[in-house]
């Protein structure tokens, strides 16, 4: 099989399908940065859809069961579900998911489950209107992601709700929002504030952890640890007893998953990045353009997943994030 030319697991595919956003998050594309005079790619630099589906289909070949879209806001690339019709008629993918803020979701998510989308992870970090307008940069109140979610429900997509914890911004609402996902039927993953990028002012102190966040949560709630689902899940997931619903944790700070990571990611703009951590991408895009065959684009793809010794949350320290913070691709040309 061809998927046996890889030394590791290839299991997982997030691309990004546009670099920009209608939020500008404390998180991932602060205000003062990319602001309204900020330059984005062109359309000709973005990787058309034709492109991409290509390069799943080989990265499919090669043993990939996922593709997650995410961008900055993947919902922002006009006709994004004739994307998601393409991927979803490639041999041998099991599953597709996005990303995404969730407000366009009124109007797309019975689009996208009909185009063969099956899941959506929305953001969404705290229930509070004026912290929630603050994060996100535009003062825009949960009610337009609280409609996204009910769309998403109707639509029948399975739905995780993604909440980026920062202490001394929204750690206060750890508790408020697992209550009500918890409520709701919906499984919330915490995830740790990352040192992605190099545009937002990423410290160690800023971090709560999945040990932090699952103590309080075990002072109010009765958990039960149900283990990986497969080989390279990242979150560590927990059942509140007596009930279906999970809550999940990503520990990429505090309890790196280095070794067992099975995903690759494509840019905006046609760079595979074997780490989220990563500045250092390898064109696709121009090496397709040149007429390049798919056996060697394969061989492309091969040459640079092999290889890889990424460990960069395994080895690191606040001295390594001072050297390595000019080197990272911003969140908004890789998605999370």
């Amino acid at each position: 099989m061809i998927k046996d030319q890889l030394n590791r697991p290839l299991r997982d595919l997030r691309i990004s399908v546009i670099d920009r956003c209608n939020f500008r998050c404390t998180y991932c594309m602060p205000a003062d940065i990319f602001g309204p005079d900020f330059a984005f790619l062109p359309k000709s630099e973005l990787l058309s859809y034709e492109e991409i589906e290509r390069i799943a289909r080989i990265f499919v070949e090669l043993g990939v069961e996922k593709i997650r879209l995410t961008g900055g806001e993947p919902l922002l690339r006009k006709d994004l579900p004739v994307l998601i019709q393409k991927l979803s008629a490639i041999d041998g993918l099991e599953d597709i998911a996005l990303t995404t803020n969730g407000v366009m979701l009124p109007k797309l998510a019975l689009q996208l489950k009909e185009a063969g989308l099956k899941r959506v992870n929305i953001s969404l970090d705290t229930l509070n209107d004026a912290l929630f307008g603050q994060i996100n940069g535009r003062g825009v109140t949960t009610k337009p992601v609280l409609s996204g979610i009910q769309a998403a429900k109707e639509a029948g997509l399975g739905i995780k709700i993604n909440m980026v914890v920062k202490k001394g911004l929204n750690d206060q609402e750890i508790l408020p929002m697992a209550e009500f996902c918890k409520q709701e039927g919906l499984e919330l993953r915490y995830i740790e504030f990352m040192d992605v990028g190099s545009t937002n002012g990423w410290k160690m102190d800023d971090v709560i952890t999945k040990k932090e966040i699952y103590e309080l949560l075990k002072e109010n709630f009765e958990l039960e640890h149900t283990g990986a689902a497969y080989f390279g899940e990242v979150a560590k997931r927990y059942r509140y007893s007596g009930t279906d619903v999970h809550v999940g944790f990503i520990s990429s700070v505090s309890e790196s998953f280095c070794s067992s990571c099975t995903r690759s990611r494509l840019s905006a703009n046609g760079q595979i990045f074997t780490c989220l951590f990563n500045g250092n991408g390898h064109d696709i895009r121009d090496f397709i353009r040149a007429g390049a065959s798919d056996e060697e684009i394969r061989q492309r793809v091969t040459s640079i997943w092999n290889p890889r010794l990424d460990r960069y949350s395994d080895e690191r320290t606040a001295e390594t994030v001072k050297i390595k913070r000019t080197k990272k691709i911003e969140m908004s040309y890789i998605g999370g």
